[in-house]
């Protein structure tokens, strides 16, 4: 299974990508995590991406495109895998689409959480409770500013990659504000009907 979660920050794709791993077998690949492993592993391409992050440069999707490609022939990822903060334009989706047909690969299929945003808000809050009390630093991004901004260019950017999937019937939608094994079950039932 080769597929893409989607939804706005806080609609629990995290939650729903790690029950998908252990499922299938597959490893969720978030292109930050990527990105930090090529440039620890010194490859060609983390180098160029280091000198780009070191100097504070978003790094260009022609460099992230080449992380996931030498990411995808790794053999965990031989069944399949999950992308997970990829694609975040329609211009990314196309250039990934390219990209998997160069190694005669194709998506299953993509999967968005359907969330009411402004119940959002309230599930973040939740969410930084719960760190603190476990101990842990709550993440800088979850406080209510840093979500609104995440929200609004989750709107303007990301968002219109799900109508992309839709027009070429590879999209999958899920209530993502049901309880989480409610989600997981639709998800399941998503999954099973990718796979025909």
């Amino acid at each position: 299974m080769r597929f893409i979660v989607l939804g706005p920050p806080g609609a629990g794709k995290g939650t729903q990508s790690a029950r998908l791993m252990q499922k299938y077998g597959i490893p969720q690949l978030s292109t930050g995590d990527m990105l930090r492993a090529a440039v620890a592993a010194a490859t060609p391409v983390g180098l160029k991406a280091k000198a780009l992050m070191d100097a504070g440069s978003l790094v260009p999707d022609d460099i992230v495109l080449k992380i996931i490609a030498e990411r995808i022939e790794q053999p965990d990822a031989a069944r399949g895998f999950i992308l997970d903060g990829f694609p975040r334009t329609v211009n990314q989706a196309r250039s990934l689409d390219a990209l998997l047909k160069t190694k005669n690969m194709q998506l299953d299929g993509v999967i968005e959480l359907k969330v009411d945003e402004s119940a959002l808000l309230g599930r973040i809050e939740h969410r930084a409770k719960e760190t603190i009390a476990k101990g842990c630093a709550v993440r800088a991004d979850d406080n209510p500013d840093a979500f609104k901004t995440r929200l609004d260019a989750y709107r303007a950017m990301t968002a219109p990659v799900s109508a992309y999937y839709a027009q070429a019937g590879r999209l999958k939608t899920v209530d993502g504000m049901a309880p989480i094994e409610a989600v997981a079950a639709a998800i399941d039932r998503a999954t099973e009907s990718l796979r025909g």
